[in-house]
């Protein structure tokens, strides 16, 4: 898939974590938890998805630099462009506990993709912990 997708998406270590979610499953909320640890901030709400294998990870112009903070509003934060894509995190209420190495299909590859509970607390480690040493039996 190349375009844009519903989602939002930071730079760890200059690899892009995208967070796919519905409206208000906590997409901006991990975002700015794992931003509070290091984290720069891609895109919120809408990610550009390029071509290419990794795809890379861009904010529309519109929107470059804004996070939505809910019940604050929205927020300038400096943020980053074109970042090569490196894990795609489902935000779901539960989780499984050992699941399956799995994939999301995005520009014109894939990246590895996790389903984490966003408002746990461990949910910014577990991003980090895959970013860093992969999936098991992936």
């Amino acid at each position: 898939m190349t375009g844009s997708i519903h989602a939002t998406a930071v730079s760890i270590g200059g690899r892009g974590v995208l967070l796919l979610g519905p409206p208000g499953s906590g997409k901006s909320d991990l975002a700015l938890r794992l931003i509070d640890r290091g984290a720069l901030l891609i895109a919120d709400d809408r990610v550009l998805v390029g071509p290419g294998v990794p795809p890379l990870l861009s904010a529309p112009a519109t929107i470059a630099g804004k996070i939505e903070v809910r019940g604050v509003g929205i927020v300038d934060m400096p943020h980053v462009a074109e970042v090569p894509a490196a894990l795609a995190v489902r935000l779901d209420a539960v989780s499984e506990r050992l699941p399956e190495p799995q994939r999301f299909a995005l520009g014109d590859g894939s990246v590895p993709l996790i389903h984490v509970a966003p408002f746990e607390a461990s949910a910014v480690l577990k991003v980090e912990l895959v970013l860093a040493h992969g999936l098991p039996n992936g």
